[in-house]
């Protein structure tokens, strides 16, 4: 697992190297279509990279956030409009291979409908779930505008959190990173056991004959 941060780690810091703050915000746009890139490593090495090694005050940090919120924000409409335009048609006809019935999708819908506002937004604070969520979003049709601004309200905070650690933590920014590495199981461990619930739930129904 270090290996494998550690390259990703390298491809962060040559992103920067390269092209500077644009890559921030294309690096969170990857990280926001479904490809797992994780910010955590993304705005902290920014927010050193680009800010404490040049010198820039701390001011700099929070128009880093917005690039990075902005890039986020990209990546999530790609993912989205993914959903949105084929999602429902493939997984009507092949979604109960992966044991998601019409059911399923019309309790999306009607969970989207209600609360798309609170999960657009909370999701974008959560580790893991927010690289996600933009996919069901665009499957369900949530308004794209209410999804856009709740998606930058989310991901601001998340991203300036991040990047005010690595800019106050300097060259030991990735002491943020092991200090958030704990939670990366827990919430691995919980969508396991959500996912095996559902698939123990659910598997009847995704195969049950169309009435």
């Amino acid at each position: 697992m270090e290996g494998i941060e550690k390259a990703i780690l390298d491809f962060i810091r040559n992103v920067y190297e390269a092209i500077g703050w644009p890559g921030v915000a294309l690096l969170m746009a990857i990280e926001s279509a479904c490809i797992p890139l994780p910010s955590e490593l993304i705005m902290p090495l920014a927010g050193w990279f680009l800010v404490t090694d040049k010198d820039l005050g701390v001011e700099w940090v929070f128009l880093l956030a917005f690039v990075g919120a902005v890039g986020n924000l990209l990546g999530s409409l790609v993912a989205y409009w993914v959903g949105a335009w084929g999602g429902r048609l493939l997984l009507e006809r092949w979604g109960k291979y992966v044991l998601i019935s019409t059911h399923e999708l019309d309790m999306a819908d009607r969970w989207f409908t209600k609360y798309g506002e609170s999960i657009a937004f909370f999701s974008r604070l959560l580790p893991v779930v927010r690289t996600f969520i933009s996919f069901p979003a665009g499957v369900s049709r949530m308004n794209v505008w209410k999804f856009s601004i709740f998606t930058l309200l989310g991901a601001y905070p998340f991203c300036l959190g991040l990047a005010y650690g690595g800019y106050k933590l300097g060259e030991h920014w990735e002491e943020l990173r092991e200090a958030m590495r704990p939670f990366d199981i827990p919430i691995l461990v919980v969508i396991f056991l959500l996912v095996a619930l559902y698939v123990w739930r659910h598997y009847r129904r995704a195969w049950a004959p169309k009435k």
